[in-house]
């Protein structure tokens, strides 16, 4: 029974490290890209946006809309990021010129050494735990086949 309790949390490690990949990284992948050329937008807008705290790690998830001559773009971005912080965040929209498709925000621009690392760091941490299970389950198997045998 202990064995199937460490695989579904395996499971469960691994759901969270796949969210990271899918939920937060490609954010952080496009700002790494614009990081330069980025510039305020005058026609975007965040339409909808809420950061919530847990100790010291801030989860920001932001619906960003951006007013173009074929229609209004809208792009979900989600960061995630470490420090003390009290108070509400304030973040402006920001896109390059040539990739408007990239809009991102200020707060996210600013914080993205901040969200690499925060991300590496929650991203390795989840790795050592899954494996760790899984060598621990091994072992176990391995010495409980040396004690029947």
């Amino acid at each position: 029974m202990a064995t199937f309790w460490v695989l579904f949390g395996v499971v469960a490690l691994g759901a969270m490290l796949a969210a990271c990949a899918v939920y937060t990284a490609p954010a952080l992948i496009s700002d790494r890209q614009i990081r330069e050329t980025a510039e305020s937008v005058a026609d975007a807008r965040i339409s909808d946006g809420k950061c919530s705290s847990k100790i010291a790690i801030h989860i920001c998830d932001l619906t960003l809309s951006l007013r173009q001559p074929n229609g209004t773009m809208t792009r979900r971005v989600n960061y995630v990021f470490a420090g003390l912080h009290v108070g509400d965040f304030s973040a402006g929209v920001m896109a390059d010129p040539a990739r408007p498709d990239r809009v991102t925000t200020d707060l996210g621009l600013d914080r993205l050494w901040n969200r690499t690392i925060t991300l590496v760091v929650i991203m390795a941490a989840l790795a050592a735990a899954i494996f760790g299970a899984l060598i621990s389950v091994v072992r176990n198997r391995s010495a409980a086949a040396r004690a029947a045998g």
